[in-house]
């Protein structure tokens, strides 16, 4: 499975996450992953250290999120979809070594599939702000 199909994966149980707000996440990834039939082990271990991962980090990731928003913007106001594609983006470029500039553009690709027509340039947007801070 390429790169961008691994992300993509992982996008989705995080979407998917964020719709059912599920406590036990160990049990959320062992579910997706045999529902969608993943038996490649690095997309596995990808799925795995990025849904554990953003957990782990959930705090700065949110408030990453949070100070790049309009003074007028609340955290609940972002649509579900977006909002997961910039955990997962923040994560990559925080804490995985992953060139930002392919974070981006894995991400921007993501907003203009499942995304609104705004939400290429907000998820771009918000994640230049916090490369430059990085």
């Amino acid at each position: 499975m390429s790169r961008t199909a691994i992300r993509e994966q992982t996008f989705k149980l995080i979407y998917s996450l964020e719709i059912q707000k599920q406590e036990n996440l160990d049990e959320a990834i062992k579910l997706y992953i045999e529902a969608n039939e993943i038996t490649d082990k690095n997309t596995i271990e990808y799925i795995e250290d990025a849904i554990l991962g953003i957990e782990k980090n959930k705090q700065e990731i949110t408030s990453q999120i949070e100070k790049n928003l309009k003074p007028d913007w609340k955290l609940e106001r972002i649509s579900k979809i977006d909002l997961a594609i910039l955990k997962l983006a923040i994560y990559e470029i925080k804490y995985k070594e992953i060139p930002f500039k392919v974070v981006i553009n894995e991400a921007v690709e993501l907003a203009k599939k499942y995304g609104e027509e705004t939400s290429k340039k907000f998820v771009n947007g918000i994640l230049a702000v916090i490369v430059k801070e990085v």
